[in-house]
C-alpha cells in the first residue's frame, strides 16, 4: 500500500467522521445541512461532504445528485483528487448498488400489488359463482325436491 500524505490522511479521516456525524442527524437536521453545505462547484472536500449528505436522504433526486458529485471527483484529473478517488468510487458503488436494490424492491411491490389485485379479482369471481350455485340449489328450484302438483278432478 502507498504511503498516504498526512495532509490526505487527515482529509479522508474527517470525511469519516462527517459521515458518522451525519448518521445521527434527524431528516430536518440533514436538509439544513446539505442547505448549508450550498453548491460546492469544483472543490473536492465539498463534493465529497455534499454527496454524504446528501447520500444520507433516502429521497431518489438526492441519492442521484450524490452520485454525480461522486463521478465528478472521481474524474478529477489532478493529484489533489487523489487521495478522494478511492473513497467516492466505494461511495459512487454502494449508491449504484443502493439504487438496484431500490428498482428490485420497487419491481416485486408492483409484481405484489399485481398478485393482490388478480387475487381480489378471482375471489370475486369464485364469490359469484358460489351465489349461482346457491341460487341453483334453493330447496324450491332444486329439480327433484319441488313438490307435486295436485291432482286435476273432472
Amino acid at each position: 500500500m502507498a504511503d498516504i500524505d498526512p495532509a490526505h490522511a487527515w482529509a479522508i479521516n474527517f470525511l469519516l467522521g462527517y459521515a458518522e456525524r451525519l448518521h445521527g442527524l434527524s431528516p430536518a437536521e440533514l436538509t439544513s445541512e446539505i442547505t448549508s453545505l450550498g453548491e460546492p462547484g469544483q472543490q473536492l472536500m465539498g463534493q465529497m461532504q455534499l454527496g454524504l449528505a446528501l447520500s444520507k436522504s433516502q429521497q431518489p433526486v438526492d441519492t442521484a445528485r450524490a452520485l454525480g458529485l461522486f463521478q465528478r471527483v472521481i474524474a478529477q484529473n489532478g493529484t489533489a483528487a487523489t487521495p478522494f478517488k478511492p473513497l467516492a468510487r466505494l461511495l459512487a458503488t454502494r449508491l449504484i448498488d443502493r439504487r438496484r436494490l431500490e428498482d428490485t424492491v420497487e419491481r416485486q411491490n408492483q409484481q405484489l400489488r399485481e398478485q393482490q389485485r388478480r387475487i381480489e379479482q378471482l375471489t370475486e369471481r369464485l364469490e359469484a359463482m358460489r351465489a349461482i350455485e346457491r341460487s341453483l340449489t334453493r330447496p324450491g328450484n332444486a329439480p327433484g325436491l319441488r313438490s307435486p302438483r295436485p291432482p286435476v278432478s273432472p
